[in-house]
């Protein structure tokens, strides 16, 4: 970080909501009770999903990791959005930075994958129902599960990498409301073209195709669905997959958006706008989708309840 035009970084500052001060209480207010929504929510989910037995299964084992997952990365930025609203010092270490991008980035493509790995086990629920207990046996979805995992892990570790090898000349001033890529990709100095082609070229294999696996996946769904005889049958095998492909359209629409464009496409303050969308909206609309479309859910907080 040292050089004839640069000077040492020990800190940034997050401009975040600095031109919204007159609204900040309202925010702040909005921004804690989604937040409590999402912990309230995705907790509730994980304890239902392990309580009653009638839920171990592989569709309730993947919700499970996507509530945790969702607690996990809007734990990364809200709570610390939420104080720099209220704050005159809006700053964060420079480690503090490196850490919030690490976790934000392992969870959010962590749940990219997951979110792969949820559309193929409903496709073999749907379309090969008689093979489904052999074929989505423990071992396959536990060792799913574990690739989204380290997928995410290794995806954060290249990003998070590539991002802070990069000079900062002195400009510490982030327009954002946390440490994310394209912020920080703006802010630096030096040559990002390294960092774009990552983005684009890892996004493709994180984002796209995944995203794409999900579409064909729903289109055999769909053609399945639409050759069942009952409309009974045909409703109740839309509801297992409508929660689903709803989070789904939320999630990446809004994370592709976001990484998978060239930095000189960016505009901050509209993208403010979305990373609000994927950070702090859809975990809490997560188990709110879930809950309310799913029956087995709703049937288990009763049973739980009255225990």
């Amino acid at each position: 970080m040292k050089g004839e035009n640069q000077t040492v970084l020990f800190e940034f500052i997050i401009l975040g909501f600095s031109n919204l001060n007159e609204l900040k209480f309202l925010l702040f207010t909005i921004f804690l009770v989604a937040y409590i929504c999402t912990l309230g929510g995705n907790t509730f989910v994980i304890l239902v999903t392990m309580i009653d037995p009638c839920l171990h299964t592989p569709m309730y084992f993947f919700l499970e990791n996507l509530a945790f997952l969702d607690i996990c990365y809007t734990t990364t930025n809200v709570p610390q959005m939420m104080v720099h609203l209220l704050s005159e010092r809006k700053r964060i270490s420079y480690l503090g930075c490196i850490v919030q991008l690490f976790a934000f980035i392992f969870f959010v493509g962590s749940e990219s994958l997951l979110l792969a790995a949820m559309a193929y086990d409903r496709y073999i629920a749907i379309c090969k129902p008689l093979r489904y207990s052999v074929i989505m046996n423990k071992v396959l979805y536990s060792q799913l599960a574990t690739s989204c995992w380290t997928g995410g892990f290794l995806n954060s570790v290249v990003h998070t990498v590539l991002t802070f090898r990069l000079p900062f000349c002195g400009n510490n001033k982030i327009n954002y409301f946390f440490c994310d890529i394209p912020p920080l990709l703006i802010l630096s100095c030096g040559d990002t073209s390294v960092n774009e082609l990552a983005l684009l070229s890892i996004g493709v294999f994180i984002g796209w195709t995944p995203f794409l696996c999900i579409i064909l996946s729903y289109l055999y769904i769909i053609s399945t669905i639409l050759r069942i005889r009952s409309s009974e049958g045909r409703q109740k095998a839309f509801s297992t997959c409508a929660s689903h492909l709803i989070i789904v359209l939320l999630y990446y629409g809004s994370s592709i958006f976001t990484y998978v464009r060239p930095i000189s496409a960016y505009s901050l303050e509209k993208d403010r706008l979305i990373s609000v969308l994927y950070s702090v909206v859809t975990p809490m609309l997560n188990p709110i989708i879930y809950s309310l479309r799913n029956k087995d859910i709703k049937e288990a907080a009763k049973v739980v309840g009255r225990k």
